[in-house]
């Protein structure tokens, strides 16, 4: 955990003004007044995949220019290196298919990737993802996983859910015009501009799904539609359709931040499609398709996110699993993979040989790991950027007082910002009073501003996170106890124009369906970090390495 730093109440009230669009160190110096807040930085993984950039370790082998000696050899028949949801996935699925020597490899203290938990004030709450929808027909493999888990199970030939499980009511709710609206799309009146351009995008939304759709994403269609919609932003094809209204614009660019990191200008027009036809459709206010205002789509979530999920596959693991293993190197040779890794508990490095290895890591550390990479390995990291992404939880000894409104909800967005609102992790509980709680901040980021979050300091970052909240809530101050922050460099691969291209026929999909003594599994293979792509693809690398 990083060092702590004091916010002053001051300060909060310097922040709801601080223009903070650029990098958060720009803001005026902090105030040293005799209140202050512990503020924290909570991650350290950064720092060790830092490393790699030099290939050495400790002093003696960065003066030398080579990698460290192995105090220990050890063997696997297969090997995953990262323990995210592809890399545990992977290997769930390898012991379910009879394999019974598989290791695991992970950079971190813990595993479960940019789905991990924490626990703040005795309180579990999410460090990263923190939901996941009921599963389409397409995924399987994580229809499978949630039923073996008595998540999901069969009634008289239905599929349902246990709903303890399920976000309770009520789920979703907007600021807007002064006051708490239900559900996250802006009002809008019946015979409004705005209405008619919401039925105007359902309706572009039902001719997408016509062309198929699916999640995973590798398991619907492409053909020339597919391909256009792909060269083109979403910002783009809004145009040429007409579609300008600002509230549409608004909440499509916050969905878009929300699933992939990135909004109506970056991603590709494919992707924005894809978010509404691969799952539940848009219906314009009234339909009588959709889930009514606040109710939302079902979804699975839990206090701590969806590290409840990570929890779940890792628990059967934990003999496999190696954590604070930072990977230097991985060498394939003609009888076996080669692998060096560095041991952050004990100070040394180790060396393994297995038979076949599951890259379960983002494709640019796989670049950097790889003696000899794969001729579409340097070409698929040149085809992507990634999101940067902070995540504050904010220990709150009480409630905050409402504004007039829809009641509180699970997730609280502000009409208007740049934020992707905050969650609250006491919604799931059953307690009958209202009491302490935690808010968890989402704040997505634009790749320019990743070095300014790994550099950075907590207090600065804190009040980023914290502006919007704080116009919705000027009575943060009194209430806030503690912030821990966890800032994500690289959280989500960004679907930009091209890289779908690059899944169905390109540099992506030569990784994606490599075969041989190397898997790689991780999501951005799709170019999408969403659960279900991780998990089907860490299922399917992992269940195929008996082949190898």
């Amino acid at each position: 955990m990083g060092p702590r730093a004091a916010l002053t109440r001051r300060q909060w009230l310097l922040a709801g003004t601080a223009a903070l669009a650029g990098c958060a160190d720009d803001a005026p110096p902090l105030a040293a007044l005799p209140q202050e807040l512990p503020v924290r930085w909570l991650d350290s993984d950064h720092a060790r995949g830092h490393r790699l950039r030099a290939s050495a370790v400790s002093p003696a082998a960065s003066a030398a220019g080579s990698l460290p000696a192995p105090a220990r050899q050890r063997r696997a028949a297969v090997l995953v290196v990262g323990a995210g949801v592809a890399g545990l996935a992977a290997a769930r699925a390898c012991v379910q298919a009879g394999e019974p020597d598989v290791q695991l490899l992970e950079l971190a203290d813990q595993p479960g990737g940019n789905s991990r938990g924490h626990a703040l004030a005795g309180m579990a709450c999410p460090l990263g993802a923190h939901y996941l929808p009921l599963p389409g027909p397409q995924a399987r493999e994580v229809a499978a996983f949630l039923h073996e888990e008595g998540l999901l199970r069969t009634v008289l030939g239905r599929t349902v859910a246990d709903e303890r499980h399920l976000c309770h009511s009520p789920q979703e709710r907007l600021f807007i015009d002064g006051a708490w609206a239900e559900g996250l799309l802006p009002p809008a009146d019946p015979s409004s501009r705005t209405q008619q351009q919401y039925q105007a995008f359902a309706a572009q939304v039902r001719q997408a799904q016509a062309l198929g759709f699916a999640l995973p994403s590798t398991r619907a269609p492409w053909g020339p539609a597919h391909a256009a919609l792909d060269a083109q932003t979403f910002a783009a094809w809004l145009a040429r359709q007409g579609l300008d209204d600002e509230r549409l614009l608004w909440f499509l660019d916050y969905c878009c931040r929300d699933d992939y990191g990135a909004g109506l200008q970056q991603v590709s027009a494919w992707a924005g499609l894809h978010y509404f036809a691969s799952r539940h459709g848009f219906h314009a206010p009234g339909s009588i398709e959709g889930p009514g205002p606040g109710e939302g789509d079902p979804v699975f979530t839990w206090p701590e996110g969806n590290a409840a999920l990570v929890h779940r596959l890792a628990a059967p693991l934990q003999d496999r699993l190696h954590t604070g293993r930072t990977v230097l190197r991985v060498e394939e040779g003609r009888h076996g993979v080669q692998l060096l890794a560095w041991d952050e508990a004990s100070g040394q490095a180790e060396a393994w040989q297995a038979q076949r290895v599951v890259l379960a890591v983002p494709l640019f550390v796989a670049a950097r790991l790889l003696a000899n990479p794969p001729a579409a390995l340097q070409p698929a990291v040149a085809a992507l950027q990634y999101a940067p992404w902070l995540v504050a939880n904010l220990h709150l000894d009480r409630p905050l007082l409402d504004r007039p409104g829809a009641p509180p909800s699970w997730d609280n967005v502000a009409y208007g910002g740049s934020g992707l609102g905050w969650v609250d992790a006491m919604h799931q509980s059953l307690r009958t009073a209202p009491g302490p709680t935690v808010l968890t901040v989402y704040r997505s980021l634009l790749p320019a501003q990743r070095a300014a979050l790994l550099q950075g300091q907590a207090a600065n970052w804190a009040r980023v996170a914290l502006q919007e909240l704080l116009a919705v809530h000027p009575d943060l101050p009194r209430r806030l106890r503690q912030v821990d922050l966890q800032r994500w460099g690289h959280a989500m691969a960004i679907p930009a124009p091209g890289v779908r291209s690059s899944v169905q026929a390109g540099a992506l999909a030569a990784l994606r369906q490599a075969r041989g003594r190397l898997r790689f599994a991780h999501s951005d293979c799709t170019g999408s970090s969403v659960f279900e792509e991780a998990y089907t693809g860490g299922w399917l690398a992992g269940s195929d390495t008996q082949a190898g």
